[in-house]
């Protein structure tokens, strides 16, 4: 269930919010409320976290005592009016989520929730989110009939339809005074203007990336973490821009997952500016598998010929070696039994194309050799 999903009813008539239960990945808003089998204190806690469109999230005093759960559509405070969202967030988990996020506003500064929404609340607000596109586009043309060097990418109207905020996104600071009266006059609305980032942007429109998934940042990613080449080059991947980047012109989130794991498998190998010092020759390293443990080596800094691939505990041991002045014989033990190259297995070697055709009945394979039968004789025939 998400905010977009449309609710209907008629004034006057009582309408039954559906259900919505904790799925990951399916609205990534949504928190898991991982203390909902633990019973609550006496005293309770009265703030609760409220979603609107996107990623906008607020907290709310619930000064009323209304018996609130996740997935409630209220009508909270709002500067001017009212406005309308999804209780996101009840109980004992809000302080927590006020201890992650280093936090703590005073009570005068948390707005309110005033109550369940009711039919014509939920009416308006309905109607509010169907005037958001045409909005949208409107106020492109405004803005390049303006030449304001700005894109708007998208416009949320406040659940009584006396506000609107529009998302932009700018190179250079943008003077939009002008603008903002040009709106104001075009939709008879209060008018908020708010800067977003390129990764921000991606994340509302949403789009498929290169690995064929839809955007992690449209889907579940609700805070984004600075991504630097750093974390690509502690896995190993080629600094090509073109691989790296995402569809917002930024390093792909992506690169943050498997990093820690990629670190902590790094941690005991030993330093790679090193050189290998044998009585032969002198070898350089290259390049490293983290996960498999190796470490490729060259005898020509310059060049890849000659690459040896020498495990990280022959190459820990080489150095330690060295560092006493003494050179190893070799780079590889002559009964090291590592090989460099891994032959991955096929499941289907054995297995033939046609092993799910059905096998031709008995009476199938006479009609065809009657067939058979029929065009010899024609044939014999026409040759006569």
């Amino acid at each position: 269930m998400t905010e977009n999903d449309e609710i209907q009813g008629q004034t006057g008539e009582e309408i039954r919010m559906p259900d919505i239960t904790y799925k990951p990945g399916y609205n990534k808003l949504d928190s898991f409320n991982w203390l909902k089998d633990i019973p609550e204190p006496a005293d309770g806690h009265d703030i609760v976290e409220i979603r609107f469109k996107n990623t906008r999230k607020g907290f709310y005093r619930n000064v009323n005592g209304l018996r609130l759960e996740i997935g409630d559509v209220v009508a909270v405070e709002a500067s001017p009016g009212h406005d309308i969202g999804r209780v996101s967030m009840v109980g004992s988990l809000v302080g927590e989520q006020f201890r992650e996020l280093k936090t703590q506003p005073l009570p005068d500064d948390i707005k309110k929730v005033y109550r369940k929404a009711k039919a014509v609340d939920i009416q308006k607000w309905e109607e509010a989110k169907k005037l958001e596109t045409p909005t949208m586009l409107r106020s492109r043309k405004i803005s390049e009939e303006l030449k304001l060097n700005m894109k708007i990418g998208d416009v949320e109207y406040q659940g009584d339809k006396t506000k609107g905020i529009f998302y932009y996104i700018a190179d250079e600071r943008v003077d939009f005074r002008q603008l903002i009266k040009v709106l104001a006059d075009e939709f008879k609305i209060r008018i908020e203007m708010r800067q977003i980032g390129a990764r921000q942007e991606a994340g509302r429109i949403g789009g498929i990336g290169s690995c064929g998934r839809e955007l992690c940042c449209s889907t579940y990613i609700t805070n984004f973490i600075s991504v630097t080449t750093t974390h690509a080059k502690y896995q190993e991947l080629s600094l090509n821009p073109q691989k790296l980047a995402g569809q917002c012109g930024k390093l792909k989130c992506c690169l943050n997952f498997e990093v820690d794991c990629y670190i902590d498998a790094q941690r005991s190998f030993p330093p790679r500016d090193i050189p290998l010092e044998t009585t032969d020759t002198t070898a350089y390293f290259l390049k490293m598998e983290v996960h498999k443990g190796v470490y490729w080596y060259t005898t020509d800094p310059h060049s890849t010929a000659n690459m040896l691939a020498i495990p990280v505990q022959r190459v820990r041991e080489i150095q330690a070696m060295n560092k006493k002045g003494i050179k190893a014989d070799r780079l590889l033990v002559p009964d090291e039994s590592w090989e460099a190259t891994t032959v991955s297995e096929d499941l289907l070697e054995n297995n033939s194309l046609t092993r799910f055709d059905l096998t031709p009945s008995k009476s199938d394979q006479h009609k065809h050799s009657h067939k058979r039968k029929n065009r010899r004789f024609h044939e014999k025939k026409n040759d006569k």
